[in-house]
């Protein structure tokens, strides 16, 4: 991998050889989050947006040479990324509007944006000849993680809490992948799965720990760039958990700069749950990652319910570089989000995914976003991820008698 220079502390700002560390820092135990650096001289040489044109590998493939993977790497055979980025004249003219559009992840072979990592995750592992892959999850990573293992015979070990919604733990099993249900957080099953990790050595996935999974997450954002013809939005929407997506976006987004390919730096909107929403504290009180204290954290929007988030360093970069903000919103914006979304789109998302759309309707009524800017939401996960939750959302539909004035009589 000649075009990585290696990996930087996001701490103390220490470099290491990809060949140095395998994850984290030392200086910093497992707090030390590392971030890829590259040689854009070398990329440049490499590939250029009149190639991309030319590309009809539509997957987050077509972006191998600013990946930190070997170029002839084998990858997994599942179709993941190129995403539809779709118009969205409806909701924007409700929200006072001109141009408004919804990034759909929902159509990734496990449903969620959390393929991308767990894609490049697998092709890391195959790399150091591991075993078995391990990861903790909320539901949609350990399920990424099952499907990308499963298309290549990979065993995966996955650790999430029992409290997870059924259909994540069906796709789980569903895989082959061994389930464990931990009695506890998400936080306790990611101290968990880097204990167990540890132990038996085996190749770990967890989020921000392993510094490869935002260079997987990254690719939403070449998407996005490229589907709007290389003129990047002004502003992005994205819900935030343990802050991967939004350190991942901010990271594919200065890739794009240094290379030339876009022109400006859109500004990042985080969106918390206001249950679990440690970053918007952060931000609100200028605190650094390293300052913060885990919460008691939750909500109904599960995949990104987090107490401490794992890669809260870049995730509060992400929104203090670009001049962006953290939103919080409460259950009941984030439900209602789900309807108002799929009935102005056709696009179903789940409660994280849809959280980033409620985000956008308090930004716009609070006057943060200007009716001329050009915006995206990240929608990272399908509706069929989470039917309780959506459910709530919707009347329970009547029952009809199998004849004509049954339905007349309904109708009237």
């Amino acid at each position: 991998m000649d075009h990585v220079i290696g990996l930087k502390c996001t701490i103390c700002g220490a470099e290491y050889g990809v060949d140095e560390v395998a994850y984290v820092c030392p200086e910093h135990g497992d707090d030390g989050i590392l971030d890829v650096m590259y040689d854009y001289d070398v990329i440049k040489s490499r590939i250029s947006r009149e190639d991309l044109a030319q590309n009809h590998d539509y997957t987050i493939w077509r972006y191998k040479p600013l990946m930190a993977v070997e170029p002839d790497a084998s990858v997994p055979p599942l179709r993941v990324g190129w995403t539809p980025l779709y118009p969205a004249p409806r909701l924007a003219e409700q929200l006072g509007l001109k141009h408004l559009w919804v990034k759909d992840d929902g159509p990734n072979p496990t449903a969620s944006f959390k393929d991308r990592a767990s894609a490049v995750a697998v092709v890391k592992a195959q790399e150091t000849g591991a075993e078995i892959i391990t990861t903790a999850s909320t539901g949609n990573a350990a399920a990424a993680l099952a499907g990308l293992s499963a298309s290549v015979g990979l065993p995966a070990v996955i650790f999430v809490p029992k409290t997870a919604p059924p259909a994540k733990i069906a796709q789980h099993l569903i895989y082959g992948a061994r389930v464990m249900l931990v009695d506890g957080t998400y936080d306790d099953a990611f101290e968990l799965t880097l204990k167990v990790a540890k132990e038996f050595g085996w190749y770990n996935r967890n989020t921000a720990y392993n510094p490869y999974m935002t260079e997987g997450k990254k690719t939403a954002i070449f998407e996005i760039c490229e589907q709007l013809k290389w003129q990047a939005p002004d502003r992005i929407f994205v819900p935030v958990g343990d802050g991967c997506i939004i350190g991942g976006m901010h990271k594919g987004l200065k890739d794009l700069l240094a290379l030339g390919w876009i022109d400006k730096m859109p500004k990042i909107m985080g969106v918390q749950a206001a249950g679990s929403a440690p970053l918007v504290d952060a931000w609100e009180r200028g605190l650094q990652g390293w300052d913060m204290q885990p919460i008691a954290a939750h909500s109904v929007a599960d995949s990104i319910v987090a107490g401490l988030p794992r890669d809260r360093n870049k995730a509060l970069a992400a929104v203090r570089e670009t001049g962006g903000a953290y939103i919080a919103v409460s259950d009941e914006e984030i439900l209602a989000a789900i309807p108002t979304v799929a009935r102005n789109t056709g696009v179903f998302s789940e409660p994280a995914a849809a959280a980033a759309y409620a985000g956008l309707v308090k930004a716009v009524g609070e006057g943060l976003v200007d009716a001329d800017e050009r915006v995206v939401v990240m929608l990272t996960g399908s509706g069929l991820k989470d039917i309780n939750s959506a459910m709530k959302t919707v009347p329970e539909p009547p029952i009809v008698a199998p004849n004509l004035d049954a339905v007349k009589a309904l109708m009237a």
